[in-house]
């Protein structure tokens, strides 16, 4: 074998491959020595690797001790809130147990950066792997990668329910709705998150059960992006062309924006309108009125996370690894519905 890179960068697991003759994924076997690979092809990457000099120091550590001590976490919502509180509390935890954590945030979550990035993963010779990517597609690449290492997901619906370990997103909305119910509001608007979300989904559904239970009539929901300008957003639509007088927001950011439109056109929150959040992010508490939402424990997740993947990597562990409940926080932003106080809305 001989191959020449140029000398700018330093060779990849795909330039292993390709001069072994085999697929990445093969190699990515041999860096985590699995077992089914063949001597022969074993010997073959091996020999690969020692003629480009690829040596990265987890996969150095892996082929020489066994072990990398090393997790990976996909995410592709490093930025909100309640992921970000899920990583770290998985890296603390992780810390603690003696384990590194490598973190691979999808900027885009089509199949080739899903893939990408999954590779990256993999080449570190991790151990196992944590999912915050909770939309379906990810899980479709999974799946054609053939990953080898165990995981588990924080994704609450879809048909991984097996490796998942988010609190029942189904419960928690149909817990927002039916508080508005019992308050006696019989027009509920539902503002969801992105339609390719399994918890937007979830959520969703959860409300649809609710609202159908109750005999009420559905209104279409709201397609949104979990943002708080999406919020504001949807409330001036809403002021303009429908009659409600409760509104459950799939996450708080949206429910803080509606809020925010809400309250420029003059209404009363919640002497005119009821607002339900999700996810109970700290500053829900604080704004005015303080909101209704569903408390959701992020980094307990996270920490349950960490647990149940060293149960599949075969560790036995003495903290709890499965999933946790959601409840309601009942605030200010939601109370019944008083008709003379309903000047922009239909009356009962």
């Amino acid at each position: 074998m001989s191959a020449e890179l140029p000398k700018e960068r330093a060779p990849s697991i795909r330039d292993v491959a390709r001069l072994a003759g085999v697929s990445h994924q093969t190699v990515s076997r041999v860096l985590n020595d699995h077992p089914s690979i063949r001597d022969s092809t074993k010997a073959r990457i091996l020999q690969a690797m020692e003629e480009l000099q690829y040596r990265p120091n987890q996969a150095a550590r892996a082929l020489s001790k066994g072990r990398s001590r090393t997790i990976g976490v996909l995410t592709a919502s490093s930025t909100q809130y309640g992921p970000a509180r899920s990583v770290a509390a998985i890296e603390d935890t992780a810390r603690r147990q003696g384990y590194f954590v490598d973190t691979a945030n999808l900027s885009v979550a089509d199949p080739a950066a899903i893939e990408d990035a999954l590779e990256h993963l993999l080449d570190q010779a991790v151990e196992g792997l944590i999912i915050i990517a909770p939309q379906e597609r990810v899980f479709d690449v999974l799946e054609r990668m053939s990953i080898e290492v165990p995981y588990v997901s924080l994704q609450s619906t879809g048909n991984h329910d097996l490796r998942a370990l988010a609190e029942d997103q189904i419960l928690g909305a149909k817990m927002a709705t039916r508080h508005l119910v019992d308050l006696g509001h019989r027009e509920i608007v539902h503002i969801a998150g992105p339609q390719d979300w399994t918890e937007a989904e979830a959520r969703m559904q959860g409300f649809l059960l609710e609202i159908d239970d109750a005999e009420l009539m559905t209104h279409p929901p709201i397609l949104g992006d979990w943002t708080a300008d999406f919020g504001y957003f949807a409330g001036q639509e809403l002021l303009r062309s429908r009659d409600f007088s409760a509104v459950f927001a799939a996450n708080d950011e949206m429910a803080l924006g509606l809020l925010h439109a809400l309250h420029d056109a003059g209404l009363d929150i919640p002497g005119d309108v009821s607002v339900v959040g999700f996810d109970d992010i700290p500053v829900s508490s604080h704004t005015w009125p303080p909101l209704t939402t569903v408390h959701q424990d992020f980094e307990g997740i996270g920490r349950r996370a960490f647990a149940s993947l060293l149960g599949a990597m075969g560790t036995i562990v003495d903290f709890p690894t499965g999933p946790t409940a959601p409840c309601l926080v009942a605030r200010d932003s939601s109370g019944p519905v008083p008709v003379s106080r309903l000047p922009l809305l239909k009356r009962y």
